[in-house]
């Protein structure tokens, strides 16, 4: 690829220009761009695919800087999202460091850094430092941070659109306010690849009372999708079972000597696809390697190393590649199942032809066959530069309330200096007086329900600032920094104390002396559990038993939801077809026999009754997350009518429900069902609400410093973490219902997990739309995977894939 060399107006940027060409290189325009807009003071986002050089375009403009006037102390900060990043950045920014003898300092401080250089660092920092979010935080809970961060003339945000929309971005809001407090003139610049809301994304960056500068690229960088499509649909999973049933189309579609990265969407899939490719490829198992979150950090590092020295071809993964580490090498990515999200799958595309202007290229196999409908959408809504947006949330009380006892631990804070900081950010731009008010009575006086606790008067008012009331607290807070709160983690050793990873709790605590299990590519045999340990061993014994982790399901994007019903459009209007398309023809033919393919303008209505009763399917095809909430807001509203026991079972095209025989669908329905003037007061009604607040609400109490996890040497058991936040939760609700922290659950869980804002939208255009209301002898193809997902929450696997098979054989016949 050759690019024109940009002309070099600023004398600084001369050292930087002289390594490039050292390396054969000429700077890039959008790189240049922020070079410059950096030297004359500016703030902003650097919006550019993939591998096109967004690392050096972020960093070499503050280097510049510090090259010409030399300073003391940490004076470039590099926020990352993942610690497996730190690396493979610490080594680009050190790359022209030590080639060119910059007389510059570059470290890394993350969860994995040792206790030594941490203390070491605090007292003396480099000029550069990588981290986290978390362990920015735990920095600025310690004595004389004013002084530590002094002399910092610039943040960078890595990544940014994966921290932006949840608590760790705001958390990063939070603390970038409270050192622009520190340091007024600081600047703060944001990089990423796939956002859709570039503007609020930078200006979440930046903060208030700026106006961010936007970089953009004209790089070309395709992406080009094929499918390894099934040999007929009628044999193919039809509700999903990872798609296994096709792993030898997938190895006959790839080549052993090609680099190739194999995402997959949960890591018990991970844990299974790797198991069937080293069954099929036994003379390769040195080639192929697994890698996601679960597994022990040096046990990754290789593993990367490998990649990267071409010696592992194959890679099984996760989310955990997802982002930014370097992997030059790779030429081809494999997605298995749908990504349900455009730019996480151009994300993923991303990671292969990892150089300016690269074409990626990405495999995709389907793991039921209405998937093969998102993949043709995927290549659609790319095509038509589709992206999802990442909004920053609102107000989450308890992130702020960790905030501001982390400032107490440290140097301390007044009222009026903390409430200016805090409402330059985009987050809590709209909090109010009074709810400041609330939560500084609440980590003083612990509120009107915690205050005969003294654990729980956490702040004191020291002359004119907030300071922590002791070091106990201190010690507690720093040890629970951090908002991620997902279920304890047990370890996993040999019984020579070699780490492999960790998994749920709820899944070792199921295990019994002699049980085995697969995990890490390893047959595991389970020995005994001590301090929140497992100990295993080798073993030769077969087992087909993986861990499961929580939180698997994703569910379609509004972007990718969009492009999908037009998909059907293509179909009904005998458009031209792609080859993801034409294998639907069998299942899309039978559809529109059976009942109706509707257009796009058009929400189609099943009814059918079987031996179990009376089935109502409806097909807006907005996700499952969107789906659940209409599905137990029509019933609800169905059941006001005619009171009644009510089954809902949801996927991403539609959602069941089911009454007794000869319930009368048609007759209850009405406009009243698109209303969405009490939304929220339903929702509450329509589903228990209280129990899935009170679930909520662990996480949010863990994170506003409500419960303590334990020690190192002794964490508590996620049930009596659960026990804790229930008790409270109780507590709250009846002497204190107005308690902000419980409010921000029910708004958590209409938001979240219900996507309370984007269901009002649906329920809008659903006003809008031709209601075809299809009565059927028998589920159509589009109820039958709706079928399967309610079975599958009463079956065993054993019985769902029996009664699966019956299922299909019955439909087939017919």
């Amino acid at each position: 690829m050759t690019v024109e060399a940009c002309n070099v107006s600023d004398r600084r940027l001369e050292p930087v220009i002289t390594w490039f060409k050292e390396q054969g290189w000429h700077p890039l325009a959008f790189q240049m761009e922020t070079w410059q807009a950096y030297l004359a003071g500016q703030s902003g986002l650097i919006q550019v695919p993939t591998g096109s050089g967004k690392t050096y375009a972020a960093v070499m403009g503050p280097i510049a800087k510090l090259l010409e006037t030399p300073g003391v102390g940490l004076q470039l900060l590099y926020i990352t999202p993942l610690r497996a990043l730190s690396r493979d950045i610490e080594q680009a920014i050190q790359r022209p460091i030590d080639e060119m003898g910059w007389n510059l300092r570059v470290e890394s401080r993350t969860g994995d850094t040792s206790s030594s250089k941490k203390t070491r660092q605090l007292k003396n920092m480099p000029d550069i430092l990588i981290t986290t979010p978390e362990s920015l935080a735990l920095m600025l809970s310690y004595k004389d941070a004013a002084a530590r961060f002094k002399s910092l003339q610039a943040v960078i945000l890595d990544e940014w659109h994966e921290l932006l929309s949840s608590k760790r971005g705001t958390q990063t809001e939070l603390c970038l306010s409270h050192l622009r407090s520190l340091q007024s003139n600081l600047q703060t610049w944001a990089i990423s690849a796939t956002l859709g809301n570039v503007e609020e994304a930078a200006q979440v960056a930046i903060g208030l009372g700026q106006q961010p500068v936007i970089v953009r690229s004209n790089l070309n960088r395709q992406t080009i999708i094929r499918s390894v499509l099934p040999t007929s649909v009628d044999t193919f999973p039809w509700a999903g079972h990872l798609g296994l049933r096709m792993f030898e189309e997938l190895v006959n579609a790839l080549d052993i000597n090609t680099s190739t990265l194999i995402f997959t969407n949960t890591r018990s899939q991970a844990e299974r696809w790797y198991q069937a490719l080293t069954f099929a490829m036994p003379d390769d198992v040195d080639r192929i390697a697994l890698h996601h979150g679960s597994i022990s950090v040096a046990e990754r590092a290789a593993i990367e190393a490998g990649v990267k020295a071409g010696d592992i071809k194959w890679v099984v993964c996760t989310s955990s590649l997802d982002l930014g580490v370097d992997f030059q090498p790779v030429e081809q990515v494999v997605q298995i199942g749908s990504a349900k999200n455009l730019a996480r799958l151009l994300q993923r595309a991303g990671r292969s032809a990892h150089i300016p202007e690269g074409t990626s290229e990405i495999l995709f196999l389907p793991t039921n066959a209405l998937e093969l409908l998102e993949i043709s959408a995927f290549r659609n809504g790319l095509k038509a530069g589709a992206i999802e947006a990442r909004r920053p949330l609102d107000k989450p009380y308890d992130v702020l309330i960790q905030h501001l006892v982390t400032l107490a631990c440290g140097d301390g804070f007044t009222v009026a200096g903390i409430l200016n900081a805090i409402r330059r950010t985009v987050s809590y731009a709209e909090l109010t007086d009074e709810e400041l008010v609330w939560i500084l009575e609440f980590i003083i006086q612990g509120g009107q329900c915690l205050g005969a606790y003294p654990h729980y008067k956490k702040v004191v008012l020291d002359s004119d600032r907030y300071v922590i009331s002791s070091p106990q607290i201190a010690r507690m807070h720093r040890m629970s920094i951090g908002t991620i709160t997902s279920n304890q983690a047990v370890r996993i050793r040999y019984t020579n104390r070699k780490e492999i990873g960790s998994v749920e709790e709820n899944f070792a605590s199921k295990l019994k002396k002699g049980d085995v299990f697969f995990f890490a590519g390893r047959q595991l045999e389970f020995f005994m559990m001590k301090d929140m340990v497992a100990y295993v061993k080798g073993t030769t014994k077969k087992s087909t038993v993986t861990p499961s982790w929580a939180g698997g399901n994703l569910a379609i994007s509004d972007s990718l939801s969009t492009h999908l019903r037009r998909e059907i459009d293509i179909v009904k209007q005998d458009g031209e077809f792609n080859a993801e398309l034409g294998c639907l023809t069998p299942i899309l033919s039978t559809q529109a026999r059976i009942s109706r393919l509707p257009f796009s303008h058009e929400l189609l209505i099943e009814v059918c009754k079987t031996r179990e009763g009376q089935h109502l399917y409806v097909f807006p095809f907005e996700g499952r997350f969107v789906h659940e909430g209409l599905g137990f807001l029509w019933g609800y509203r169905f059941a006001k009518q005619q009171k009644t026991t009510l089954t809902v079972s949801v996927n991403d095209y539609g959602f069941e429900i089911l009454a007794p025989s000869d319930y009368p669908f048609q007759d209850l329905f009405s406009e009243q069902f698109f209303d969405v003037h009490a939304l929220e007061d339903e929702l509450k009604e329509s589903m228990n609400i209280s129990e899935l607040t009170s679930r909520k609400f662990r996480g949010i109490a863990q994170v506003a410093g409500l419960v303590f996890q334990g020690y190192p040497s002794a964490k508590k058991t996620s049930s009596q973490l659960q026990v804790s936040s229930s008790l409270i939760y109780d507590v709250f609700s009846k002497y204190e219902p107005n308690n902000l922290l419980l409010k921000q659950s029910e708004q958590e869980v209409l938001n979240q997990q219900l996507e309370a804002h984007r269901l009002a939208k649906t329920l809008d255009r659903l006003r809008s739309l031709s209601i075809i209301w299809q009565e059927t002898k028998r589920p159509s193809p589009f109820a039958f995977p709706l079928m399967i997902e309610r079975l599958s929450s009463r079956l065993s696997n054993e019985g769902l894939l029996d009664r699966i098979e019956r299922l299909k054989k019955q439909w087939e016949k017919k």
